[in-house]
């Protein structure tokens, strides 16, 4: 029987945890705005999050919770971030604007689909929220129908949050054409990059050098 309850509890937390600066949100708005394959990056992101959560509810949220694993993970994910925030001053530097992107035409396929893949993948919070949080909260209902209710319903919040964000950065492309704008965005985009990094990184460290 469909558990309509659970499933609205799992799409408010989905929301809750989602609606938040962090690399996905980043990378998702900015390609919106740039026209680089939003909706591709959406459903990738989308489709990331529907998978992790579904491995949080499975059971594996209890494995990926071990300070060691979680550790090393979160070890990882702040290298990506240094590296995704350097490539975003990078371009502020340069003075980025959509209409370089335009005349040297869109990125690969390829290149969408490994940095969308990054930033859900290797993106510690996103595996600490969808797996860890979302997964633990799982496991204490009651029966493997509601489990899979709550799951949906996180995994709908996740998709209509992504697809919301990749609409909007098209709808302030025009105000974000200009040059200035993008140097600004660019920043922004590498403090927040670095600032969640740093973050990350003595979580990581604390976890690698604590008792296991």
């Amino acid at each position: 029987m469909w558990q309509a309850a659970v499933y609205a509890q799992g799409f408010a937390l989905g929301a809750g945890l989602i609606v938040a600066i962090g690399a996905q949100n980043v990378f998702v708005l900015t390609e919106g705005a740039r026209g680089r394959r939003p909706w591709l990056v959406a459903g990738i992101c989308t489709a990331c999050d529907a998978l992790l959560i579904g491995l949080g509810v499975g059971g594996v949220g209890a494995l990926a919770g071990g300070r060691a694993l979680s550790g090393w993970l979160a070890l990882g994910g702040a290298l990506f971030l240094l590296a995704y925030g350097l490539r975003a001053l990078a371009s502020a530097l340069r003075g980025g604007s959509m209409a370089p992107d335009i005349a040297a035409g869109p990125p690969s396929t390829r290149a969408v689909l490994l940095t969308a893949l990054g930033v859900s993948l290797l993106n510690p919070h996103a595996l600490l929220d969808t797996v860890v949080l979302i997964g633990g909260l799982a496991s204490r209902l009651g029966d493997g129908g509601e489990r899979l209710a709550f799951g949906l319903g996180a995994a709908t919040a996740s998709a209509c949050w992504f697809f919301s964000l990749s609409l909007g950065g098209r709808l302030l492309a025009p105000w974000l054409a200009r040059r200035s704008v993008w140097r600004v965005l660019d920043a922004v985009v590498c403090l927040t990059m670095w600032t969640l990094a740093a973050g990350v990184g003595r979580e990581a460290l604390a976890a690698l050098s604590g008792p296991g």
